[in-house]
């Protein structure tokens, strides 16, 4: 059982349980494992954290200045992965994301989380980033791991990223830098038409106005890190993720960016744990054409393609055909909406129909034959 969440309504550890609980409900005999997965977007610290990793608490500062309480995970091989929207997502806003908040949001706490981590032993991180409240290019996270971002009278800007239109001087002499790997599958710019402000800025609350602020703060931060830094980042894949964090990243901290699945799945040896299995089930809250570049069920079916196991996928909703996921590895898909046509029951009775859809799986897919493999 390799899922992802039900955005909204279950995580995926909370969905792996379902589905196992049905299935050995209706199959007792068949050994189950479940390895609950993620994108690098919100739910991965969880996942990890439920398949071994040591979960890890402390106290940063949210996208406004509020106080929040984020999670990150330690593996034992001393990587910590860490989950932006943790620390500065838009679910850690106090309210809901206005313009206000989208001019001033800051990405502080993730850079805080980072410290916190290498302080605690940390020797390598894997960022994950989406769902973040900031367009701040990152220079809150870079600020909190002692990079210095002045004015014209070498005065520190303020939080957020309306703010790097006053930008005069990058002082980066007590950064802290530790090797970080980008997990995204965001392939945006930071500047431009495609670019963190443009796309991201108004699902941040930002209107037009702001939009345009935000665009003329990442611009100057890109014009003058290349003149101090040398850095010359912003068109590269993925410098727009996270509202311009993923640039940080790959600007000031030297990072790989990798699509999220592989860095997770990496991460759970999920490779190894597929020994031997004869059947996965993955899934997310919706298969749609998002799912096609590069989702975690896409992920899952790719790694179960090389080691010759099928896959079958659940969801809350589905609105591809079940011929083009054939050719994306997936052999069947269910959706909660077979069983009941009402979205909101689906999400609120998920845990339930995930159960009857793993029951209908057994009796549909685990076979006699099967079954006498593993007795």
């Amino acid at each position: 059982m390799a899922p992802d969440k039900f955005r909204g309504s279950l995580t995926a550890p909370e969905v792996a349980g379902h589905l196992a609980a049905g299935l050995r409900a209706a199959r007792p005999e068949v050994p189950v494992v479940t390895v609950p997965v993620a994108d690098g977007g919100d739910g991965t610290v969880a996942a990890l954290v439920a398949s071994g990793y040591s979960g890890l608490q402390t106290n940063v500062t949210g996208p406004v200045g509020n106080p929040v309480v984020a999670s990150f995970a330690m593996g034992g091989d001393r990587t910590a992965v860490i989950e932006l929207a943790e620390a500065s997502g838009l679910r850690r806003l106090p309210g809901r994301a206005t313009a206000t908040t989208a001019l001033n949001a800051t990405s502080a706490g993730t850079g805080e989380l980072i410290r916190t981590a290498v302080l605690r032993g940390a020797r390598r991180v894997v960022l994950g980033l989406g769902g973040s409240a900031c367009t701040d290019g990152g220079a809150g996270m870079l600020t909190a791991l002692g990079a210095k971002f002045l004015d014209a009278y070498g005065r520190p800007l303020p939080p957020g990223g309306a703010a790097l239109r006053r930008l005069a001087r990058i002082d980066t002499r007590d950064l802290l830098r530790v090797p970080v790997i980008v997990a995204s599958d965001v392939d945006n710019p930071l500047l431009g038409q495609r670019g963190a402000a443009q796309i991201f800025g108004p699902q941040k609350g930002a209107g037009p106005r702001e939009v345009e602020a935000l665009e003329a703060g990442l611009s100057r931060f890109s014009e003058i890190a290349r003149r101090d830094l040398g850095a010359d980042e912003s068109d590269r894949r993925g410098a727009g993720a996270a509202g311009g964090v993923g640039f940080a990243a790959l600007a000031f901290l030297g990072a790989t960016l990798r699509p999220g699945i592989e860095v997770i799945l990496e991460q759970l040896d999920f490779a190894q744990v597929l020994s031997g299995a004869r059947l996965v089930i993955t899934g997310e809250g919706s298969l749609d054409e998002q799912t096609l570049n590069g989702k975690a069920p896409i992920g899952v079916a790719r790694e179960a393609w090389r080691a010759e196991v099928p896959v079958l996928a659940v969801s809350g909703r589905r609105t591809i055909n079940r011929d083009t996921l054939r050719r994306f590895g997936i052999d069947h898909a269910y959706a909660l909406t077979d069983l009941e046509p009402d979205p909101t029951v689906c999400i609120s009775q998920a845990g339930p129909l995930l159960e009857q859809l793993a029951q209908d799986i057994a009796a549909s897919h685990l076979t006699r034959q099967l079954t006498t493999h593993w007795g």
